[in-house]
C-alpha cells in the first residue's frame, strides 16, 4: 500500500539523518581528498582471517531517519544494512517526492550488518556477485545511494579485510571488505551517512557488497561480504534474480548511479522509531 508521507516529516527525517549518525566509526566536517589512482591490481583477496584488523564501530540507540536498500528480486526483496532499519517501528520505501511504499517484512541477520526487506515488488532487481576470494587488491567499487539524505555515490579502491566488531544496541563481530575512497561526484562532501545499506558495484555492474560503514578521518569505506550476503539470503531462502547494472567507470558512475535510483533499484529506507507517530 502506498500513502502520502507529510513533507514536515520528511524534513525532519532528512535533517535527523544528518545530524544523527545511525551507524559511526567518526566524524570529519569535510570530505577526505581523493588518494592518488593506482591503477595496478594486486593479489587475490585472501579468506577471513583471525589476524585481520579490527574496527569497532558504535551502533546507536534506535531513532527515525534515513539510509538506502537496493532491489535484489523482483518479487519485492531489498537488500539493505541492519542497523538502518533494526528496532523501527515501521520502515518504508520512498518512491516519490510524497509518496513511500511500506515495507511488509524486515528479516535481520544476527552475523552481519544486513538485512532483508519485503514489499510487495520491485520494479528492477540487480545481480549479485558472491565470488569474494576472485575480488583483487586494488579493484574498483562504486558506491550508490543516499548520504546524507540526498542522491549521491562515491568509488574506492579495495584494500583488504578487516574484521567489524558492532557494540551498543547489538553486538556482532564480522569480516567485511575495507575500501580506500577516491572520489565522489561532485558536491558530495563531507559524512557519507545515509549511504548505509546501499549497493556497492565493481566496474562490470554486478553487487559485491553493501555499504555499512564509513571512517572518514581514514578515508575509509566499509561493505559487508559478499559471503555474508549469500548466507543470509540462504538462511532467509530467499532467490535473487537480479540483472547486472550497465558497466560503470570513474567518468561514467554518476548518470547510471542516477537511472538507478529512477528506476528504482535503488531506493531510500525510512525509519520510524518506536512511540512515533507513523505516515506509513
Amino acid at each position: 500500500m502506498i500513502r502520502l508521507i507529510p513533507d514536515w516529516l520528511l524534513y525532519i527525517i532528512v535533517i535527523a539523518a544528518v545530524v544523527v549518525l545511525l551507524f559511526r566509526i567518526d566524524r570529519r566536517a569535510d570530505a577526505p581528498e581523493a588518494l592518488p589512482e593506482s591503477p595496478e591490481i594486486g593479489a587475490y583477496l585472501p579468506p577471513p582471517s583471525e589476524y585481520d584488523p579490527e574496527v569497532l564501530v558504535e551502533v546507536g540507540p534506535i531513532s527515525s531517519g534515513m539510509g538506502s536498500a537496493f532491489a535484489v528480486s523482483r518479487e519485492g526483496w531489498w537488500l539493505t544494512a541492519r542497523h538502518v532499519v533494526d528496532g523501527c517501528q515501521d520502515v518504508g520505501l520512498i518512491v516519490s517526492r510524497s509518496s513511500a511504499a511500506r515495507v511488509r517484512e524486515v528479516r535481520r541477520a544476527l552475523f552481519a550488518d544486513i538485512a532483508l526487506l519485503r514489499t510487495d515488488s520491485a520494479p528492477a532487481a540487480l545481480a549479485i556477485d558472491t565470488s569474494e576470494r576472485r575480488f583483487q587488491i586494488g579493484q574498483r567499487a562504486f558506491h550508490v545511494g543516499f548520504p546524507q539524505g540526498q542522491p549521491g555515490e562515491a568509488y574506492s579502491r579495495l584494500i583488504g579485510r578487516e574484521t567489524l566488531v558492532a557494540r551498543g544496541r547489538y553486538d556482532i563481530e564480522e569480516p567485511v571488505l575495507a575500501w580506500a575512497e577516491q572520489g565522489r561526484t561532485s558536491g558530495l562532501g563531507g559524512s557519507l551517512a545515509g549511504i548505509s545499506g546501499g549497493p556497492a558495484f565493481a566496474a562490470n555492474g554486478q553487487v559485491i557488497g553493501v555499504t555499512v560503514a564509513e571512517s572518514a578521518r581514514r578515508g575509509r569505506i566499509y561493505t559487508a561480504a559478499p559471503s555474508s550476503i549469500l548466507r543470509l539470503l540462504r538462511v532467509e531462502q530467499v532467490e535473487a534474480d537480479g540483472e547486472p547494472a550497465p558497466r560503470l567507470s570513474a567518468d561514467n558512475y554518476g548518470q547510471e548511479a542516477d537511472d538507478l535510483r529512477r528506476g528504482l533499484a535503488v531506493a531510500q529506507v525510512v525509519c520510524v522509531a518506536p512511540g512515533e507517530d507513523s505516515p506509513l
